[in-house]
């Protein structure tokens, strides 16, 4: 099996755009850009040309990019790359790479964020239960 699992950091280009599928299932679509820029032997910055990508996020995670990112925040997205192509009525073939998203956040290298919990965590207790009676060769975590 090949593992194709991506992650890139850049700027949302665009709010997240929300909609349901006819199934009932909420997606959002997430559009950003990344800049190539090199650092130069005397310091300065070179700006190389803009890479642009496309992704999607399902369901809750859908809901909770929608509420929480806009345009022009700095993300880390970690996914899967999918290949599609179609072709137009027209009789044009057409294709696009896209992100299947995993994971989006908001970068903390530049912002500063506020972190709620929703309850469409499954299992997950609020509080981790502690212990203090381990084994002598069990890690504490």
């Amino acid at each position: 099996m090949v593992d194709n699992t991506v992650t890139i950091i850049g700027n949302l280009t665009a709010d997240p755009e929300v909609r349901v599928t006819d199934s009932g299932a909420t997606l959002a679509e997430i559009r950003m850009a990344q800049n190539k820029r090199k650092r130069n032997s005397d310091g300065s910055w070179d700006e190389g040309e803009p890479m642009f990508f496309q992704g999607t996020v399902w369901n809750d995670m859908a809901e909770n990019a929608a509420s929480t990112l806009q345009k022009g925040m700095r993300v880390i997205v970690v996914g899967r790359l999918n290949y599609r192509s179609w072709e137009t009525q027209d009789g044009q073939n057409r294709s696009v790479v896209d992100i299947a998203i995993d994971e989006i956040a908001p970068s903390l290298r530049w912002a500063k964020a506020n972190v709620e919990r929703t309850s469409g965590g499954g299992n997950v207790s609020e509080t981790p239960k502690v212990r203090d009676n381990f084994e002598e060769n069990e890690a504490p975590f």
